[in-house]
């Protein structure tokens, strides 16, 4: 997830990395910058409320250890009313860090900037390869197409149990899936 910060200080450069995304939003940026505006007002005054009460309330010890207690009663009346002004503002500040934080993960990490712009695969360029490409001979079969045909692997299981990316194996596909640790141990 971005960082407020990033987008703070970035600005210029988030959206235009965000461009090379094809991303929709772009204006995402700018709200979520008005949204951490508004976060930090309401926490200046929420601490500010704050403090205001731990400062009467100090001085209402100092009074009562003078003696004065009517005038520590009418600092307690000024401490309850800063207790009941910082109930909505703590309301507040929660929602907008609740939106806050919901229109953060709506941005989609920055693309490096070496990435190019571009919609299709083929927009890409290819920066290094290595190794050589097999040959595979006609009618080769894709090894998941293997894995059903021999009753090696049980995809949708998987993604019954766990979800996507967690194959159940099974038969031969399960004995070579415990075999394979065990033979690298051996060496």
């Amino acid at each position: 997830m971005l960082q407020v910060a990033l987008l703070r200080n970035q600005r210029d450069r988030v959206v235009e990395r965000l461009g090379v995304k094809n991303f929709a939003e772009p204006q995402l940026v700018d709200e979520i910058i008005a949204l951490d505006d508004e976060r930090k007002k309401l926490t200046f005054e929420f601490d500010e409320t704050k403090s205001k009460i731990n400062a009467a309330s100090k001085e209402i010890g100092q009074l009562m250890a003078k003696g004065q207690k009517a005038e520590a009663e009418e600092k307690k009346k000024s401490v309850e009313q800063y207790k009941q002004s910082l109930a909505p503002i703590e309301q507040q500040l929660a929602a907008i860090e609740k939106k806050l934080e919901s229109q953060l993960v709506r941005l989609p990490n920055l693309p490096a900037d070496q990435v190019p712009r571009g919609k299709t695969p083929e927009d890409n360029e290819e920066v290094r390869s290595g190794g050589s490409k097999p040959s595979l001979h006609k009618g080769a079969v894709p090894h998941w197409d293997l894995a059903k045909k021999y009753d090696l692997i049980d995809f949708e299981l998987g993604n019954k149990i766990t979800g996507s990316g967690f194959p159940v194996y099974k038969n031969k596909g399960a004995r070579l899936q415990r075999a394979m640790p065990q033979r690298l141990l051996a060496r």
